[in-house]
């Protein structure tokens, strides 16, 4: 049965937010949140908010919920729920990982790290390196403007050390899709050798299978896909075999929960991630890609009118397949954070300046700032195209001034 047309009017009454007089363009920062999931948060922290696992009726609830919310977040990725575990954040779920890898890099390993990525999924493995005083080895573009994560380049840089590589599935400034399954296709040529992806900003526009990208490590968070402050990490049971336990020595080892978790995986938080689920569900990706396109192509095509005025970071181009709504550039003649504070001067557009911790990608490949950055416009299915056309006709004003 052919699915509903996209109705972005009946998407945005879903959200409490965009009621309100603010437009969020800064959305790769944290989307805004479904109401089904804040009822949901309310009504647990109301009704069931009491220590898992006891045997009384509210405790037996309590851990039902938790136990729900966990499977939803496997189920969601095409994974088993004891290959995925709850944290607060994809930064603090990689540092973990890092520590139950300690024993598996040994200095004679060779660790190759993306250039191109949130600080979150290098520093680290920078530390690990350190740590066990193995080789770390950095995974950079030839194309300083429109970088891409190479599987050629990246041939070039393994060897039989390899032991573990680390990118993104879709940079946070760049907005640009890489092709995982190509990624972990190559570094399985190396035996043992296993991929860790950051998939934050690639998350809340596209379906996630784990299965079929063939990934090792994958983690992003939930508070940029609709959803409260809490992220989820997956392991295949393959790599979990190498992987030590950080928890108690009188709990089990089997399973990610049990080697990572560390009670950290917010009870209230967990339980509202089925309603995240169920409304993506509802909401066909193909229909969120090809609005989100729409979205990107305003604003892209404005900036590629003007080449005297703009440089575009990441693919300048509209096409879905290519990238994601999130679309970085500078001004020549301006800083990112002057041009920003002249739109907020002139409306109540929210986008941003700087380099998302990105600083190593803004500098060292893209050759800007790290303080400054770029201008970044990152956009939702639930903003509109009056919205965009409403900033170019801002950001047109405040470059002519």
């Amino acid at each position: 049965m052919a699915s509903s047309p996209f109705n972005v009017e009946a998407v945005r009454a879903q959200f409490p937010a965009l009621a309100h007089k603010q437009v969020y363009f800064d959305n790769a920062g944290g989307s805004q949140v479904l109401k089904t999931v804040i009822d949901s948060i309310a009504n647990y922290l109301s009704s069931n908010n009491v220590q898992l696992g006891a045997s009384y009726t509210i405790a037996r609830e309590s851990t039902r919920l938790f136990e729900e919310g966990s499977a939803a977040a496997a189920r969601y990725i095409n994974a088993s729920q004891d290959e995925v575990v709850l944290g607060p954040s994809t930064t603090q779920l990689f540092r973990n990982l890092s520590l139950s890898l300690y024993d598996y890099i040994t200095p004679d390993s060779e660790i190759i790290v993306s250039k191109l990525d949130h600080e979150a999924n290098i520093a680290s493995w920078v530390q690990l390196a350190e740590w066990r005083k193995c080789k770390l080895i950095w995974w950079d573009s030839p194309d300083k403007q429109n970088p891409h994560l190479d599987t050629d380049v990246l041939k070039g840089l393994l060897s039989p050390k390899t032991k573990l590589v680390t990118c993104t599935h879709t940079s946070n400034i760049l907005g640009t899709i890489n092709d995982i399954a190509s990624i972990a296709d190559t570094v399985h040529t190396v035996p043992g050798a296993l991929l860790c992806v950051d998939a934050v900003a690639y998350a809340p526009h596209r379906a996630i299978d784990v299965k079929a990208l063939g990934v090792d490590f994958y983690s992003f968070s939930w508070y940029k896909l609709y959803g409260p402050h809490i992220a989820s990490l997956y392991a295949s049971r393959s790599a979990q075999k190498v992987m030590g336990t950080l928890g108690h020595f009188f709990k089990p080892t089997d399973g990610l929960e049990n080697k990572l978790g560390l009670a950290a995986a917010n009870y209230e938080l967990t339980a509202s991630i089925p309603e995240v689920c169920e409304y993506l569900r509802k909401t066909p990706w193909e229909q969120i890609a090809a609005h989100e396109e729409k979205l990107q192509g305003v604003l892209i095509d404005y900036l590629n009118s003007r080449p005297d005025i703009f440089t575009i970071y990441g693919e300048p181009v509209a096409d879905k397949t290519k990238r994601v709504p999130v679309i970085s550039f500078t001004v020549k003649g301006k800083n990112s954070k002057d041009v920003v504070d002249a739109i907020e001067a002139k409306s109540d557009f929210a986008c941003r300046w700087g380099a998302f911790y990105s600083n190593r990608l803004a500098q060292d490949v893209l050759g800007l700032d790290p303080v400054d950055g770029v201008v970044r416009v990152s956009l939702l299915h639930y903003n509109t195209v009056e919205e965009i056309t409403g900033y170019v006709k801002v950001l047109d004003e405040v470059v002519a001034s």
